[in-house]
């Protein structure tokens, strides 16, 4: 299964600048599979060490001498790791204690030793107190598959090309196909065992099986990992998730968690999700200019499940309400259709997502977005349905703003606005990024 953030691995690879590299990413969105594989194609040989499951790693940064870290892993594994050659791979690093730490002494002292952690729960164990080696490592984030490479994974790689090299028009002519795709990718997500089952199978009740033991392991995962006087409030708030989102303007309320429910309540336990990468959150802005971090209310936000598939999965919507007609689109007030916009953008510019509401709220903007110095106003409509108004208003208001709406209408340019087919989400960031990667 191919995925795009390869590309990146080998840019890492390959650069005269290289330190070693943590990969972040939630639990099971391919972080080990990514690394084993990536070191399998590139490498000579490569040395794979679980910090949470193998007893040898308990030990292994006692201190932070490189030579007898590397000495003890050559000794353990059989393998002799060689510069340039051998790529060590850490997974699960931040359950050994001093791990983290130890990445700051490989960039010192063994720069030409290509080293790459993963785990899980990095950013809970960052955020706990741990100390960072700031600026001695790269960092990349994993997330789940997005529509392109679902397409890839699934038999349907002329589809994904024509999405990536394609003309809008070109595209367009393959309009339902694609998004008869799209309904399927909103039930089945971007999960890469659950991406593979749906290949292999085909089986929707196998689909939702997995997505199911996924939840369950994050919930699990708050059990086991969580503080224990957090778990109870951590608990509550992955479980009102879905209903959240089933408001008309998705702001995540207090007091729909907990009757009488504080912010001072509930913002460790938010933090702690989206830490573990289990849920993504989009905070309001007050105004939209660049650079937009400067006008953010931290006081008003959404939540997402990282991945549509499990979103369907916590809501436990029937299969028939996806798939079939448009249903899954409309029913669901355009939940889904935002958690999907949103994870795709997320995936292709890696950078943050806000959102705009009018004091009054009298204008919704569904997301808005900084592109270099340009501020871009998003607008998500879960059908053809072609009314903009929130929009126009919006932009007619602010000079120099230029919108885009991502809908199941054809692509459409009308000047102030483009209009983007939902399949084509991940291309419109990808051809409008600074970078053009």
């Amino acid at each position: 299964m191919e995925r795009k953030i390869y590309k990146s691995l080998l840019k890492w690879k390959h650069s005269n600048l290289r330190k070693p590299l943590i990969l972040r990413g939630a639990r099971q969105v391919g972080k080990t599979w990514l690394l084993k594989e990536f070191g399998r194609r590139e490498y000579k040989s490569f040395v794979y060490v679980n910090c949470d499951k193998d007893a040898f790693a308990a030990d292994l940064f006692r201190d932070y001498d490189v030579k007898r870290i590397l000495l003890a892993i050559e000794a353990h594994t059989g393998v002799k790791v060689r510069e340039g050659e051998t790529l060590v791979v850490f997974d699960e690093l931040q359950e050994t204690p001093r791990g983290i730490g130890a990445l700051k002494y490989f960039c010192e002292d063994a720069p030409d030793i290509h080293v790459a952690a993963a785990g899980s729960l990095l950013g809970i164990t960052l955020h706990a107190g741990t100390s960072f080696p700031v600026g001695k490592v790269d960092e990349l984030t994993l997330r789940p598959l997005d529509f392109c490479e679902f397409l890839a994974g699934t038999g349907d790689a002329p589809l994904a090309k024509l999405l990536t090299d394609g003309e809008p028009s070109a595209i367009d002519t393959m309009r339902e196909p694609l998004i008869e795709r799209l309904r399927r990718f909103f039930f089945v997500g971007g999960m890469p065992e659950v991406v593979s089952a749906f290949a292999a199978e085909c089986s929707l009740a196998e689909v939702r099986r997995l997505q199911r033991a996924i939840v369950d392991s994050y919930q699990q995962d708050i059990s086991k990992h969580a503080p224990a006087n957090e778990v109870p409030r951590i608990n509550l708030v992955w479980r009102s998730l879905i209903s959240q989102l089933a408001k008309e303007n998705r702001k995540f309320v207090y007091g729909a968690v907990k009757h009488g429910g504080r912010a001072k309540e509930f913002e460790t336990a938010i933090q702690w999700l989206v830490d573990a990468g289990t849920v993504n959150r989009v905070t309001r802005v007050n105004k939209p200019v660049a650079p937009l971090a400067f006008y953010e209310n931290f006081n008003a936000f959404k939540l997402f499940p990282l991945d549509c598939g499990l979103m369907g999965a916590m809501a436990d919507t029937p299969a028939a309400s996806i798939l079939a007609g448009n249903a899954g689109f409309d029913e669901y007030k355009g939940a889904f259709t935002e958690a999907f916009v949103l994870s795709e953008m997320l995936a292709a510019r890696d950078s943050r997502v806000f959102y705009f509401s009018a004091s009054d709220s009298t204008v919704e903007i569904d997301f808005i977005v900084q592109n270099g110095t340009a501020v871009v106003p998003v607008e998500v409509k879960a059908a053809e349905n072609l009314q903009s108004k929130s929009l126009r208003t919006f932009v007619t208001a602010h000079e120099g703003l230029r919108g885009v709406r991502f809908s199941l209408s054809p692509h459409r340019d009308q000047g102030w606005m483009e209009n983007v087919p939902l399949y084509a989400v991940s291309r419109f960031f990808s051809d409008n990024s600074e970078t053009g990667e």
